[in-house]
C-alpha cells in the first residue's frame, strides 16, 4: 500500500482588514486590533449594518496595471496580492521547478460578486438593451481567482475553486494537502478569498439579521463569545499558503513554518444557515481531523474557532469542542480572530490558517477582543483569551471552518 507523503507549509500571504502583508497581520493580531469601522465602499446610510472590516490604504495598481486590474473582480485581485507574497516568501525558484507538479486550488464563497452587481444595476439603469461587459463572466465565477494564480505564474497542475461557503479556504487546503500527500503535485498555491462588502452582500445579510447592527460602536462589534454579541461582521481580503511535499522543500533549502498533518470534514445535515443545536456537525469535523492526523486531542495546545459572534454559531462550536476534547478543553487556548478581521465568508479558514502558523511560530496566542460581558450559555472556564493575547507554546494548532449549508472543515498544523 502507497504511504502518504508528509506536507509542509513553506509560504504565507495575507491581505486582512488588519494588515495588508503576513508581517503587518501579526502585528494587528499580537496587540489586538479592530478592522472594523464604518463602510466607505458605498453610501450604506440607509443600511441597517453601516460598517465592516474593510481593507485599509489599499491601491491594486501597486501589484498590478490598471488595465490588468480592471479584468479582475476584487476578490480575484486579492488572491494575486495574497498568493504573490506567499510564492515569494516560500523562496520557489519559478525558473527551474516543474510547474506541472505545482497547483492552484483556492476557495472563495461567493466569488465576483462586487461584478454581478455593478453588472445587474448597470443593465437595471437602461432601457432594456443587453449591454453587458465581455468580461462580466470572467470576472465573476468563482474560479476566476484560481485561474489568474495558475495563468501568472505558469501552473499546469490541478486548478479549481472550492465554494462550501465560509468552509471554502479550509476545504481548498485540505484538497491541496491531499493531492500532495498522495504524490500526484510536488506543491500547491491554496487558500481563499472574498470581496463582500458591497451592497447586495450586506442588504442580503442584514435582511436575515445574520450582522451585527451595532452602528454606534462599529469597533467592538465582532465580539465572540460576549453576552451582548449580535451578529458578524463582513470583512473582505484574502489568505494564501504554499504547501510541499516534505523531501521538496528540505531539497531546495527551503524554510519550514510548519506540517499540516490533517484535514476533517462533515456536514450538519440540519439546516441551511443555522448549525446543528448540539454542534454535533463541528465535533465530527473536528473528530475526523484528529483521526486523519492521527494524533490525541490531548496534544491540541491552541484552537482558532470558527467563532462568528453569532448567537447560535459560537456556544454550539464551544460545545463541540467540550464534547471532543473533554478535560483538556480546559487546558488548551481557544481564540476568534474574527473579533478583529470580521468574518471574510470563504476567504476566512485561509486567513485563520495564517493565524494559527504564525501563533505556533511566535508562541503567542491572538486574544479574542472585544469581550465585556460573560454568556451564561458559555462555559467561562474555558481559556477564551479575551482581550489580550497570551504567551503559549503551541506544538499542534487546529483551525475550524463552519458555512451555511452545514459545510464543516477542520485543519491541523504541526510544529516540525
Amino acid at each position: 500500500m502507497k504511504s502518504f507523503k508528509r506536507v509542509v507549509v513553506t509560504g504565507l500571504g495575507a491581505l486582512t482588514p488588519i494588515g495588508n502583508t503576513v508581517p503587518e497581520y501579526w502585528e494587528g493580531l499580537k496587540n489586538g486590533v479592530s478592522g472594523c469601522d464604518y463602510i466607505t465602499r458605498f453610501d450604506a446610510e440607509k443600511f441597517r449594518t453601516r460598517f465592516a472590516c474593510e481593507l485599509k490604504n489599499f491601491d491594486i495598481t501597486k501589484f498590478l496595471h490598471v488595465k490588468e486590474a480592471r479584468k479582475m473582480d476584487p476578490f480575484t485581485q486579492y488572491a494575486i496580492v495574497a498568493s504573490d507574497e506567499a510564492i515569494v516568501d516560500s523562496g520557489l525558484d519559478l525558473e527551474t521547478i516543474n510547474k506541472n507538479k505545482v497547483g492552484v486550488i483556492w476557495g472563495s464563497g461567493i466569488g465576483g460578486l462586487k461584478t454581478f452587481e455593478d453588472e445587474v444595476l448597470y443593465f437595471g439603469s437602461g432601457d432594456g438593451t443587453p449591454k453587458f461587459n465581455p468580461f462580466f463572466i470572467p470576472k465573476m465565477i468563482a474560479d476566476s481567482a484560481s485561474g489568474n494564480i495558475s495563468i501568472r505564474h505558469g501552473f499546469r497542475g490541478p486548478n479549481y475553486a472550492t465554494v462550501s461557503a465560509c468552509s471554502s479556504a479550509n476545504n481548498a487546503i485540505i484538497d491541496a494537502f491531499n493531492y500532495i500527500r498522495l504524490g500526484r503535485i510536488n506543491v500547491c498555491v491554496t487558500g481563499g478569498s472574498e470581496a463582500a462588502v458591497t451592497i447586495a452582500s450586506v442588504g442580503g445579510f442584514t435582511s436575515m439579521h445574520a450582522m451585527s447592527s451595532r452602528n454606534d460602536d462599529p469597533k467592538t462589534a465582532s465580539r465572540p463569545y460576549d453576552k451582548d454579541r449580535d451578529g458578524f461582521v463582513v470583512g473582505e481580503g484574502a489568505g494564501a499558503l504554499i504547501l510541499e511535499e516534505y523531501d521538496h522543500a528540505i531539497a531546495r533549502g527551503a524554510k519550514i513554518y510548519c506540517e499540516l498533518i490533517g484535514g476533517g470534514f462533515s456536514s450538519d445535515a440540519h439546516h441551511i444557515t443555522a448549525p446543528h443545536p448540539e454542534g454535533y456537525g463541528a465535533l465530527l469535523s473536528m473528530l475526523d481531523a484528529l483521526d486523519d492526523a492521527g494524533i490525541q486531542p490531548e496534544e491540541v495546545d491552541y484552537i482558532n474557532t470558527h467563532g462568528t459572534s453569532t448567537g447560535l454559531g459560537d456556544p454550539q462550536e464551544l460545545k463541540a469542542i467540550i464534547d471532543c476534547f473533554g478535560e483538556h478543553s480546559y487546558k488548551m487556548n481557544i481564540s476568534s480572530t474574527k473579533s478583529m478581521t470580521g468574518h471574510l465568508l470563504g476567504g476566512a479558514g485561509a486567513v485563520e490558517a495564517v493565524a494559527s502558523i504564525l501563533a505556533m511560530q511566535h508562541s503567542l496566542v491572538p486574544p479574542t477582543i472585544n469581550h465585556f460581558t460573560n454568556d451564561p450559555e458559555i462555559d467561562n472556564n474555558l481559556n477564551l483569551t479575551l482581550n489580550v493575547a497570551q504567551p503559549r507554546e503551541i506544538n499542534v494548532a487546529l483551525s475550524n471552518g463552519f458555512g451555511f449549508g452545514g459545510h464543516n472543515a477542520t485543519v491541523i498544523f504541526k510544529k516540525i
